[in-house]
């Protein structure tokens, strides 16, 4: 049964001050400290997207109390220098949704085309175009010490970078999945994860096996494409690609098909890079799915089944907080993003 606002109310935490004001700028107080009875929660980047500026990342986190990130490419991009793109028109490894990817590289929530779109003038294609020269050649000038400098924002935070978030397109080159591994590489991440396909997934192979870096795809709830990671089956067979390739499971998002993400996690730990965690309800018919992203507690995903399996069996891959749910009147993400590791903590409190 999942932890309900109630049950969360009767458990004893010691409370983290993430929802206190967080006003700007920030600075940790104290070392961060979310491993929690061995299972280490954390946050991806993308969680903080709303309000937060992206100098101020590693801190905000720090203060939250998060000692883990799964760093989105874009930011880890922006934190090192990085010519901006232009809003709304792609840039690597930009946002999250499922429509992600089926665009470039750079497509997803927020950062693609979309329908209603006023069609470019030839000032902004021209725009766009130079933009996007200007990002390539400085990715070609990038060095591992660009990346180590990335790394080290985090650490003298005491946050520690554990997942780089590259999503790939179905346009991506091979070239520039190169670079996301070299730029994994060069911070030292256990792994990156992936909004992508399956065809795409089968080209990232050999680039995965060329490093030795895990790469876990991301699940949605999109179980009609079979170029979407939305059943355990797309799961297992970008799996047989090779041994470097993995899930990025995403609990909340596979609650929302009916399936079980407790049970994929048993079958799969071997080869999971990280877990998502977010709430949300199942679908009331089989074959259906369910579009409903709740406040954790509010739904049914299995939150503290999943949180309470990797303690048992100490799994030490990172179960990191997504936060995708509408934030409510008077409050903002840092805050939200706070209740979710209070929340994240009492689950391990029981």
């Amino acid at each position: 049964m999942p932890l309900t606002r109630r049950d969360f109310g009767k458990v004893a935490i010691s409370a983290v001050p993430a929802a206190a004001s967080l006003s700007l700028p920030v600075t940790a107080l104290a070392a961060p400290d979310s491993k929690v009875s061995g299972v280490q929660i954390g946050v991806i980047t993308y969680s903080l997207r709303q309000g937060i500026a992206k100098p101020d990342l590693p801190a905000v986190i720090a203060k939250i109390g998060i000692s883990s990130v799964e760093l989105m490419s874009g930011d880890a991009e922006a934190r090192a220098g990085a010519p901006a793109q232009p809003a709304g028109r792609g840039g690597g490894g930009g946002g999250r949704g499922a429509r992600g990817a089926a665009g470039a590289s750079g497509a997803g929530r927020g950062a693609g085309g979309g329908g209603g779109r006023a069609p470019m003038t030839p000032e902004q294609q021209a725009a766009q175009a130079a933009a996007r020269q200007a990002l390539t050649d400085w990715r070609a000038a990038a060095t591992p010490a660009t990346w180590q400098g990335v790394r080290k924002q985090f650490n003298d935070q005491g946050v520690n970078l554990q997942i780089l978030c590259y999503n790939m397109g179905v346009n991506i080159a091979d070239d520039e999945i190169d670079y996301a591994f070299r730029m994994a590489q060069a911070m030292g991440v256990r792994g990156i994860s992936s909004s992508s396909t399956v065809a795409v997934a089968k080209r990232v192979a050999p680039f995965a096996a060329k490093y030795k870096i895990m790469w876990g795809g991301h699940g949605h709830n999109n179980i009609t494409d079979p170029e979407q990671f939305g059943n355990e089956e797309s799961f297992e067979k970008i799996m047989s690609f090779g041994d470097y390739i993995g899930a990025n499971l995403d609990v909340g998002h596979y609650n929302q098909t009916g399936a079980n993400a407790v049970a994929f996690i048993q079958r799969h730990y071997d080869r999971i890079t990280n877990v998502h965690i977010k709430d949300s309800t199942k679908p009331t018919e089989p074959g259906t799915v369910s579009n409903k992203l709740t406040p954790w507690g509010e739904g049914d995903a299995p939150i503290r089944e999943v949180l309470q399996l990797m303690r048992k069996e100490r799994y030490t891959f990172p179960a990191n907080i997504e936060f995708e749910y509408t934030i409510p009147a008077g409050s903002d993400a840092v805050t939200e993003v706070g209740k979710c590791l209070d929340y994240a903590r009492a689950c391990l409190a029981l």
